[in-house]
């Protein structure tokens, strides 16, 4: 049995990102690049030393006046183009967000070993969401949970930046925190005659409010 006659369906093309030889419209254009005497000329002209090279006419700033063309092996240009969009893909570091969970009571010891590990992923790039997840009735300790999370944003000062305060949603309350670009060790003060330290550095009022909350709850 015969099979019916399938009309056939021609690909698409791929549009060029760039106009080359005979599709260059322009009546004249500006010659760059290499092995060229740079300057305007007819787009005759242009054509015809590209073919003298057994090269290609590539027009690379179609909206001067009057357009930019180079004349360059176009399939080596295309793949120099894609190796180099390959490249930049590559460099571009995607972002992970780590979570570390508190409760209200968080003993000494568990905060500890959670900041030993918000460390580690701060130092490889990663960025911190820190809450406090309260059950029950535990809501009611919330400005307990907010001393908890500015006191570990401190802890956390010299490897991270706060990107947001604690802030409270339902039933959980956020901290989100950044790695700081570089971490730069901080010269020690000199000590003065007293035996004391110059140029303190202030910590922000919020961090600053940490110890009086500590010592109202």
């Amino acid at each position: 049995m015969a099979t019916p006659n399938r009309r056939y369906i021609p690909r698409a093309q791929v549009e060029e990102p760039f106009k080359i030889n005979q599709k260059i419209t322009a009546r004249e254009v500006r010659l760059v690049g290499e092995n060229i005497e740079q300057g305007v000329y007819s787009i005759e002209q242009a054509r015809r030393l590209a073919q003298e090279q057994n090269l290609d006419l590539v027009e690379i700033s179609p909206t001067a006046v009057p357009p930019v063309c180079r004349v360059i092996d176009y399939s080596k240009f295309k793949y120099e183009q894609k190796k180099r969009t390959r490249e930049m893909k590559a460099k571009a570091t995607k972002v992970v967000l780590k979570e570390i969970r508190f409760g209200p009571n968080t003993d000494e010891h568990d905060f500890a070993f959670k900041l030993k590990h918000a460390q580690e992923f701060l130092r490889e790039g990663a960025k911190i969401k820190a809450y406090v997840h309260f059950v029950g009735r535990s809501i009611v300790f919330k400005e307990r949970g907010e001393i908890l999370l500015l006191k570990f944003a401190q802890a956390l000062e010299d490897l991270a930046k706060v990107e947001q305060l604690p802030k409270l949603e339902g039933k959980r309350m956020f901290l989100y925190l950044a790695p700081k670009v570089a971490v730069v060790a901080k010269p020690k003060a000199p000590a003065t005659k007293e035996g004391g330290k110059e140029g303190k550095e202030v910590a922000p009022k919020e961090l600053k409010e940490v110890k009086a909350k500590e010592e109202q709850a």
